[in-house]
């Protein structure tokens, strides 16, 4: 699904926001000192996103900063980190129109239920909600099923117009939660997410997964991809 959520976020701005162009698109895991029940080590997550984004096609990539940190790292320092390394180590983006850089903007795509997390008081600190949402900063958000944004826009109605809400078309109510609860039942998650990350799951032994597992889970995974080919 976050993968999906780039894609429904990249043709968001070319059709819509048509004023802005989508140069990358960073997955950012979160660090072991977040302390999430159920979290796999920070290297497993960041591999499994390095692998998800192999195939893909418009620019996402795989940023190991924020995981790699010996601290949780708030949202605002994450961006501030990507507008850092963009805007001022690598001085910007190159453009075919013209020989100067230009200032990328940084904004964050998230789910909905994120951005009513940030509508919460004393969630989240104003300083980083400004942050996050003023200046160059944005919010684009996608919308979830069973989640009501107009309380959220709301109570962020400052910033207005730094949010986009965009529309799923769709309907999908898949989450990692979820994709991580038919693990632990033994219960497949093929098409949910790439068969690479499902091989490397495996793999490891994560998410309830056992090496007893292995040999069946992964000749399944291979053998019915082969047979789709033949078939075709």
């Amino acid at each position: 699904m976050h993968l999906r959520m780039c894609e429904m976020a990249s043709d968001w701005v070319r059709m819509v926001e048509d004023n802005y162009e989508v140069v990358g698109i960073y997955l950012s895991p979160v660090s072991d000192a977040y302390k999430k029940s159920n979290l796999a080590a920070a290297q497993h997550r960041i591999r499994m996103c390095q692998l998800a984004v192999e195939d893909t096609t418009n620019c996402v990539m795989v940023d190991p900063w924020e995981a790699t940190q010996p601290r949780y790292v708030p949202t605002a320092q994450v961006l501030d980190h990507f507008r850092q390394e963009i805007n001022e180590t690598l001085g910007g983006i190159e453009s075919v129109e013209s020989p100067e850089r230009k200032q990328a903007r940084v904004a964050l795509l998230c789910g909905a239920d994120l951005m009513h997390s940030m509508s919460t008081p004393g969630l989240w600190s104003p300083d980083d909600l400004d942050r996050i949402l003023g200046g160059d900063g944005g919010l684009y958000v996608v919308e979830r099923h069973g989640t009501d944004l107009e309380e959220a826009k709301e109570a962020l109605s400052k910033w207005t117009e730094h949010i986009s809400v965009i529309p799923q078309g769709v309907p999908i109510d898949l989450s990692s939660t979820k994709v991580r609860l038919f693990l632990h039942k033994k219960m497949s998650v093929r098409y949910f997410v790439p068969n690479p990350v499902i091989e490397y799951i495996i793999e490891n032994s994560l998410y309830g997964t056992s090496k007893e597992d292995q040999a069946n889970q992964v000749q399944l995974v291979k053998g019915k991809a082969a047979s789709s080919s033949s078939l075709a």
